[in-house]
């Protein structure tokens, strides 16, 4: 199975000129950059402004002063090493923190630092929960990238939780369909390993990151094809950010390719207020704009997604923005509020749930439930640069 190239130094991206490589390696210091050569070339390297290039291509706004490395809290939903339990039904499994491509606007980028350590390779104590908690019929295989992982190794997970009754859906959250679709396509091992663990009453979801309709090729068609034939359901996922996907013909053009491909359009999210994401944030009332705007360019199947906030408190849905009034509701609650409606004014200037006056009435901080899991918003800024081993003498 012949994969593409992946290139994690900058410095050796010749589209770039040597002057501005030497500028972004300041940034390559702070946060990861990795990238294949197949992504590459969907790059117009004559556009400085080409959306791909910004997905994947670090930019000076990386260093401003912006956010926070976890933006959401995530650290207080660890109840095992390697395992999230935010919401009553589904947990997460921490399996990678390496993907296809590191996206410039990630929200876990901090799973990318040197001192940090959430992925684990030893699932079994977050097995053990999982297995524990009936109430938990779903579970999310993320990172990183799930489909990162050797099939041998997705398949011994994949075996372990089909062995848990309780357990109707697996989730496998991944970029790969669109940074690297041959790894689908090419491993029937892979595709067999679907087939034999999604079936009509207990299905694999594949949860894409698909943020512009350039990124649907014919070898991602190919890929999204190969995972409908093994017994997969496609949906996708993309927050919508300034530079990259905010023009609602651009969005109206990717829900529409989404549902020709049989992609289901899931969630559009606000950008979460992530260290080093400053140049993708927009106003909360543009967001709206432009998703509506959106949608009323597409069919009823495109209009299924969701606009909303994945807050520390819950998704917090944005049902409308009018007048300066923000109309919200909880999609999902950690603390049991689902579907509590909210009305809160909207600052023409507010990008986040804690940007709305009186927001703080609705939630409080939650406390870590573990201490096997660093707080990293408590860690230094720029993370410690990997220390060389010294040798054993022998």
């Amino acid at each position: 199975m012949a994969q593409p190239k992946y290139i994690t130094d900058i410095g050796k991206i010749s589209h770039i000129p040597e002057e501005q490589r030497e500028k972004l390696k300041k940034i390559t210091d702070k946060f990861v950059f990795r990238v294949n050569e197949y992504y590459l070339n969907l790059i117009d390297w004559n556009d400085p402004h080409d959306p791909i290039r910004k997905l994947v291509i670090p930019n000076e706004g990386e260093l401003e002063e912006y956010g926070r490395w976890d933006a959401s809290d995530e650290d207080t939903n660890y109840v095992v090493k390697g395992c999230q339990h935010k919401y009553s039904s589904t947990a997460l499994l921490i399996v990678s923190e390496v993907c296809g491509a590191y996206c410039r606007y990630c929200f876990r980028k901090r799973l990318f630092r040197n001192d940090v350590k959430e992925a684990t390779s030893d699932i079994e104590p977050g097995l053990q929960y999982i297995a524990n908690h009936p109430e938990i019929s779903n579970v999310l295989l993320t990172g990183g990238d799930s489909l990162i992982l050797a099939t041998p190794k997705l398949r011994a997970i994949l075996h372990r939780l089909r062995e848990i009754e309780h357990v109707k859906i697996i989730r496998l959250g991944s970029k790969i369909p669109v940074f690297n679709p041959m790894r689908i396509y090419e491993d029937e091992e892979l595709l067999e390993t679907i087939r034999e663990f999604s079936n009509a009453n207990k299905r694999i979801y594949v949860m894409a990151h698909i943020n512009h309709p350039r990124e649907i090729t014919p070898e991602a068609v190919r890929g999204f094809q190969a995972l409908h034939d093994a017994g997969a359901i496609v949906v996708n996922q993309t927050p919508v950010l300034r530079g990259i996907n905010d023009d609602p013909e651009v969005l109206g053009e990717l829900l529409d390719r989404l549902s020709w491909a049989g992609v289901t359009p899931y969630y559009f999210f606000i950008n979460r207020p992530v260290a080093g994401n400053n140049d993708f944030v927009l106003p909360l009332a543009r967001v709206y704009d432009i998703v509506e705007k959106a949608k009323a360019r597409t069919s009823g199947l495109g209009k299924r997604v969701r606009l909303s906030m994945s807050h520390t408190s819950g998704k917090i849905e944005i049902l409308a923005i009018e007048n300066g009034k923000a109309y919200l509701k909880y999609h999902q609650s950690r603390d049991g509020n689902y579907g509590k409606f909210m009305m809160l004014d909207c600052p023409d200037d507010a990008a986040w749930f804690d940007d709305l006056p009186g927001s703080e009435r609705y939630w409080k901080k939650p406390q870590k439930r573990t201490k096997e899991v660093v707080s990293v918003n408590e860690l230094p800024d720029v993370p410690r640069k990997r220390e060389r081993r010294a040798e054993v003498p022998s």
